[in-house]
């Protein structure tokens, strides 16, 4: 599950032990994709995480910030999302068979699905998009050279 291996990577590369130059994740909940996320806020979608999927009393790394819920595309999209959209493309051009698309107006920089992850450099510039089948882990390369980038700006200063 993705929230687990979110969880590993935050434990690698928590804040506390890169400084300014740490790893955070921002998880923006949303009903667009097949309704999977009925929960209404923060409190009933992380009890969700925690007895139903995974369950077992699985609790998300302090550090994993989970946001109100918000919609990512369409007429009503959160503003973060626009500008995130406006700087990454997105990575495999290809939104969703038309008749599961319950957004208005679709574009062709939406994001597609639940999980799909947009990583920021810690100037806030994105980066990097992935698409939601990209696990966490396969992202370890790219989070390390950014850490590395803010890191050397950081002793050049």
């Amino acid at each position: 599950m993705q929230y687990k291996q979110l969880n590993e990577l935050l434990q690698t590369y928590r804040s506390e032990e890169n400084g300014n130059c740490g790893f955070r994740v921002l998880a923006f909940p949303c009903n667009q994709f097949g309704l999977q996320e009925p929960g209404e806020n923060a409190y009933e979608i992380l009890n969700g995480l925690k007895y139903v999927r995974p369950g077992h009393g699985f609790e998300l790394d302090r550090n994993l910030k989970m946001m109100q819920k918000i919609e990512v595309n369409g007429k009503k999209e959160n503003k973060i999302f626009t500008f995130l959209k406006s700087r990454c493309p997105a990575p495999d051009n290809f939104i969703d068979d038309a008749d599961k698309i319950s957004w208005s107006p679709v574009r062709n920089d939406d994001i597609t699905w639940n999980f799909e992850k947009i990583l920021i450099d810690h100037k806030g510039q994105p980066y990097r998009r992935y698409t939601p089948t990209v696990e966490p882990k396969e992202i370890t390369e790219d989070i390390e050279k950014l850490i590395k980038q803010c890191e050397d700006e950081t002793i050049t200063k």
